[in-house]
């Protein structure tokens, strides 16, 4: 195999999260950042990554349940770019798969893959039943509060259809990306 570019991926599942700390101090080509769940694949900088690296290029993630949350996905991930020539590392498991994996290195991924998953579920187990507790006391479960007041999502979403940039209106507002899209979506 080439050696090729060194390629970070980075996740954190919400905006006020730091991901800098995840490959701190490694010495990187380039490095694909996302602040989103790791609930599926449907992330823009993953997508960016997965489109961007190249046969001989590693990936490096700093831990498998960064890249994903299920087995599936993780697998399913790790099986196409190891396919393509290109090696996935993940630092805090201290594994690199380049598709001649060995039998001990297939089952690390499927149990920490499998904690990963386990981790997810357990996490969306707690909120039903925090949200149920909250509903059998009585209080009514509004789920998460807006990021914008009324006035400021009427702003933006005049702003948006005037054409500006969404990745700049994201950083006036302090918003997400994804958030700004989903004001833009969503129904006035």
């Amino acid at each position: 195999m080439a050696v090729g570019q060194q390629i970070g991926y980075t996740r954190v599942s919400s905006a006020d999260q730091n991901n800098a700390r995840q490959l701190d101090g490694l010495k990187l080509d380039r490095v694909f950042a996302d602040k989103a769940s790791g609930k599926d694949t449907n992330r823009p900088q993953l997508e960016a990554a997965l489109g961007f690296v190249r046969e001989g290029d590693t990936l490096i993630v700093h831990s498998m349940d960064r890249l994903a949350r299920n087995l599936s996905d993780l697998k399913t991930i790790v099986l196409e770019l190891t396919r393509r020539g290109v090696a996935v590392k993940f630092v805090k498991e201290s594994l690199t798969f380049t598709g001649e994996d060995n039998a001990m290195s297939n089952l690390l991924l499927n149990v920490m893959g499998a904690f990963a998953e386990f981790e997810r579920s357990l996490i969306k187990e707690r909120q039903r039943e925090g949200i149920a507790i909250a509903k059998a006391k009585g209080d009514v479960y509004r789920g998460r509060m807006p990021s914008l007041t009324a006035e400021k999502a009427e702003a933006l979403r005049s702003r948006i259809a005037a054409g500006e940039s969404k990745a700049a209106l994201a950083r006036e507002f302090g918003i997400s990306r994804a958030t700004v899209y989903n004001y833009e979506s969503a129904t006035a």
